[in-house]
């Protein structure tokens, strides 16, 4: 990646001068002292009087004999009252100063968050603003000992660690955070106008020790966040890199390069450097591990002379690259540079790589789709799209009317499996890479420019790499160079201004290969230069063609493609039909790619392009040029190889692709040549690659094959299911203790509403396990929450404030549970109004009201009642951006539609039209577009013998239907019940 620019001297961001500003920190005023001094005195109050005062008057709270049984036999008097009043007041006293002693310990130790007191929120909250305002003095008086110093800083330094406990953290007290306001800003100014040494730096304080931790979710450290953190200014990053540039870090590699850092890695921090995950020195850690401790000694000894010796080498490294024209990939230039071979590499050691095993938090669920986000995104939407088709299918699949709504619950590995798709997707990376490959397509066309061929792309920290087979000249903007003539890259946050553009994906053949050093590699198999070839064993290279076959089967930056599996991936083909096809073997592909290679050879000549990049940006864009890739996992002869060879020769400038694999790992005319290991590595020694490969095991590709066979349309005799995952008593006896209303605006009957910020998350993480009563993994909801990744301890506080906010039963069960395999269920006391939606419809039309026509019309009026609007109507903006996976917004409107029939039909039994255009009325403001609902609309307005209303109404739904026009079974019904409709809605305009 290349590196970034720093603003120009010119701009309005640069210093007026260089001269070293002072640092202007808040001074202490007499009211701070009065607060302190007013601090100490309800403190020594609190803590000494009140035991003092109670152990003079009331005495000890606890009796001299323990004899319950005369205790309960005595009269209730004053006295006894008394007793009990003072052993409250007791026990009010052991917790505030329980309180007080974990905010004490917290503040002088400078490590963690405090500790939470049970049941003390008020008390601790109190102790916090009093031990606070007491070290204000400690504070002050840090100019003249070290040790005030340390007791000064770290209250205020303890609340910000990380930004889990700066979540966890409700805040500080006002005047303190006054301070380190002031304070963070004046540094900041400070550092804009000077760049601080490393000599500067050690100047301001003892030296102290960060270790880089390991990635959480897709959120990884960073040196500008460590520097938010701890010296409170990003931009003071610059700092930490020189103190650390190039020296030997516990896994042998260097800092190189800012945006390269490792976890693992120690970093050596600015003297004036706070917060509670910082090691003073390593003598003087007893936190640590004594691995840690020895790694940041031996590292504390490696800083004289480390930047000349990395100097040399940065400078004897830099002309390392991809030549113009040669196929070689490399890294983006923030990545220490691979060079003709893999052993170039510079790789941490193992137990010093973080990967998602790691995580504590992954339940059990399947590493593969965890760490496949672009992979697990396309699965999920092709997912969801294939629910959805099988609901309205069965909609609309017949007179007859709804087959069911409810499609199969999950169990077993395909439960564990969509977890996974849930908890790794990234469906914002996917939208932001096809924008912006559709968005460079359209700005070179626009310039009447050709796509330049792309090798690979590689995706590191949010911004995209594009590695170009030979120099193409300046991209168009906002793209920019890279570390030379072949790279072309685009910031995250240049990518974010892309809209949506109607033209052709100009690279629809690139696939997700792996990871190296937290860049993600995309090869494009249509640009390669004759085949790649594959070698390992056979189920290491099972599970790398099941994941490129799938991604490439179900990606989101490709309009049309063909993909044609042999010798594996039969059952694959479930994921997408119209994409994926398999042969049976070696002979009909050739017999195939002969014929296809002669029409693509004919079909350029014909239409004068010398590729399919141009033919992409031209006017037939959308019909020839899509792209196809072989993936061949049965070894193939040495003569089927040689023709294989041979139409691969000129297969990149046809948009023809193969990936072929081989047990023995010499393939005749292999162009590229790839290894998967048993560990998961896959190596590319002439590519200078050594990736952490991305698979799809055996086992995982079962459980994503059943995931799409239960949800196809055509699965089962009977489609979805028809009765809901959860049912309602709906009987006065089943009045639920917590009422959730989704249906429409979000509102909760039964609890008060949570104070401050934190409510909106509650409310959120209710309504995903409201629609998910089968139960919700923990990584599940976190991932619904915070995308971005967050912590454990933050997913443990917030479910522990939902626990407490939900409260219990009667009986004492909590109404937040977890149930065997770990999820998330919540009680039946807690109900929405979607869940009484559907258990009414479903009584009305399958229970009690099957045998009572009475029943049936009440339960249906009373189920469309509820109805009210939208899902979550008023829900803010950015959030629940998880009900884009969800199907309950297909779901809603087809099960409102429902309702409206039956009600209608329940009327037109006895002939009452207005009360059934009525109820279909209702039912229209929510499924507008519902075909069934305008047909019985027009049948129930014909019943009124009224030709000049059913006219109108015909021009209402023509209105609707917009430019498409009526749907044929509309029109004919339309023909059937008013044959002048047609002249009769022209005449009326």
């Amino acid at each position: 990646m290349p590196r970034r620019r720093s603003p120009s001297p010119s701009s309005s961001t640069a210093p007026r001068n260089r001269t070293p500003q002072p640092v202007r920190v808040r001074q202490r005023t007499f009211g701070d002292f009065v607060k302190a001094f007013l601090a100490f005195v309800a403190l020594s109050v609190l803590l000494v009087g009140v035991p003092v005062a109670l152990a003079m008057t009331a005495g000890w709270p606890f009796p001299e004999t323990f004899e319950p049984m005369e205790w309960l036999k005595q009269d209730i008097s004053v006295s006894t009252f008394l007793s009990i009043l003072t052993f409250v007041v007791w026990l009010a006293w052991a917790q505030f100063t329980a309180c007080v002693l974990v905010e004490m310990k917290a503040a002088l130790s400078g490590v963690g968050v405090p500790g939470r007191v049970p049941g003390a929120g008020p008390s601790q909250l109190l102790a916090r603003q009093l031990v606070a305002a007491l070290l204000l003095v400690g504070a002050t008086a840090a100019s003249f000992t070290p040790s005030l110093a340390q007791l000064g800083q770290t209250y205020d330094d303890n609340q910000r660690p990380t930004v889990a406990a700066a979540q966890q953290t409700p805040g500080l007290f006002a005047q303190q955070q006054e301070q380190a306001a002031g304070t963070a800003a004046a540094v900041a100014e400070q550092a804009s106008h000077t760049e601080a040494t490393p000599a500067a730096a050690k100047k301001q304080g003892d030296t102290k020790f960060y270790r880089i931790q390991p990635p959480e979710g897709r959120h990884h450290d960073s040196l500008w966040e460590i520097a938010e953190r701890h010296l409170g200014d990003g931009r003071r990053y610059k700092e930490i890199f020189e103190l650390n540039k190039d020296r030997a870090q516990p896994d042998g590699s260097r800092l190189s390069e800012a945006s390269l850092i490792r976890p693992g890695w120690i970093m050596e921090m600015p003297g004036d450097a706070r917060g509670g995950d910082l090691v003073e020195m390593p003598d003087d850690a007893p936190e640590v591990s004594p691995e840690v401790r020895r790694q940041i000694s031996d590292y504390a000894r490696t800083g004289d002379g480390a930047q000349e010796r990395g100097g040399a080498q940065e400078q004897g490294s830099g002309d390392e690259g991809s030549g113009g024209g040669t196929a070689h990939v490399d890294l983006p230039q923030q990545r220490p540079a691979p060079g003709t071979g893999h052993a170039d590499l510079q790789r941490p050691a193992p137990d010093q790589v973080a990967t998602p095993a790691q995580d504590s938090s992954s339940f059990g669920l399947p590493e593969a789709l965890l760490t496949a986000p672009l992979l697990a995104a396309g699965l999920l939407g092709a997912l969801g799209h294939r629910r959805r088709q099988a609901l309205w299918q069965s909609a609309f699949a017949g007179i007859g009317g709804r087959r069911g709504m409810e499609p199969p619950t999950p169990t077993g590995d395909a439960l564990d499996v969509q977890d996974a798709l849930l908890v790794g997707a990234d469906p914002e990376g996917v939208r932001l890479l096809d924008r912006s490959l559709r968005g460079l397509a359209a700005s070179l066309a626009a310039e009447s420019r050709p796509l330049p061929t792309v090798y690979a792309a590689w995706m590191s920290n949010g911004d995209l790499h594009l590695q170009l087979a030979q120099p193409s000249g300046k991209p168009p903007s906002p793209w920019q160079l890279g570390q030379d003539q072949t790279f072309w890259m685009l910031a995250r946050a240049d990518a974010e201004t892309y809209e949506d553009v109607d033209t052709a994906a100009p690279y629809p053949g690139l696939v997700s290969l792996g990871t190296m050093d937290d860049s993600r590699l995309l090869l494009n198999l249509e640009s390669v230069p004759g085949i790649v070839s594959l070698s390992g064993r056979e189920e290491d290279r099972a599970a790398v063609f099941a994941s490129v076959a799938a991604e490439l089967a179900t990606n989101g930056w490709s309009d049309r493609m063909t993909i044609t599996l042999v010798g594996f991936g039969e059952d694959l083909t479930a994921l997408a039909p119209s994409r994926l096809r398999h042969l049976d073997g070696i002979e009909a592909l050739i017999e195939t790619m002969e014929a296809e290679t002669r029409q693509r050879r004919g079909a350029l000549g014909a239409a004068g392009h010398d590729s399919v990049l141009t033919g992409r940006t031209g006017p037939a864009q959308h019909t020839r040029w899509a792209p196809h890739l072989v993936l061949l996992a049965a070894e193939p002869s040495p003569e089927d190889a040689m023709t294989l060879a041979e139409l691969a020769a000129d297969a990149s400038r046809l948009g023809i692709g193969y990936l072929v694999g081989t047990g023995s790992g010499d393939l005749p005319g292999a162009a590229w040549e790839m290894e998967i290991t048993g560990e998961g590595r896959l190596l590319a020694p002439l590519l200078g690659l050594e990736l952490d490969a991305q698979l799809l095991p055996a086992a995982e590709r079962r459980a994503v094959v059943e995931l799409f066979t239960d949800a196809d349309p055509e699965h089962g005799p009977d489609g979805p299911g028809t009765t809901p995952p959860f049912l309602v008593d709906i009987s006065e006896q089943g009045r639920p203790a917590v009422y959730a209303r989704l249906v429409g605006p979000y509102e909760i009957i039964g609890l008060e509403t949570p104070d401050g910020e934190r409510s909106a998350l509650l409310h959120e993480a209710l309504a995903l396990l409201l629609l998910h009563r089968e139960g919700v993994h923990p990584r599940v909801l976190s991932s619904a929450l915070w995308p971005r990744g967050v912590t454990d301890d933050v997913r443990e506080a917030l479910l522990d404030r939902l626990r407490d906010w939900l409260g219990t039963d009667p009986d004492g069960t909590p109404r937040l549970r977890t149930d065997d395999a770990g999820r998330l269920t919540l009680a039946k006391s807690v109900v929405s109004d979607l869940d009484v939606l559907r258990s009414l419809y479903h009584e009305a039309t399958q229970g009690r009201g099957v045998d009572s026509r009475a029943v049936r019309g009440r339960l249906l009026t009373d189920a469309l009642v509820l109805v009210r609007g939208p899902l979550l109507a008023d829900r803010p903006e950015g959030r629940y951006r998880w009900l884009t996976h969800e199907i309950v917004d297909a779901q809603l409107p087809l099960l409102v539609a429902d309702t409206g029939l039956a009600l209608a039909e329940f009327h037109m039994e006895k002939n009452r039209a207005e009360k059934a255009i009525e109820a279909l009325n209702a039912a229209l403001r929510t499924a507008p577009s519902d075909e069934r609902l305008w047909n019985e609309l027009l049948r129930a307005t014909h019943a009124l013998d009224d030709p000049e209303r059913l006219t109108a109404l015909a021009a209402d739904l023509m209105t609707r239907s917009g430019a498409r026009g009526l749907p044929p079974r509309t029109e004919a019904l339309l023909d059937e019940l008013l044959p002048t409709w047609r002249d009769a809605v022209a005449a009326a305009g």
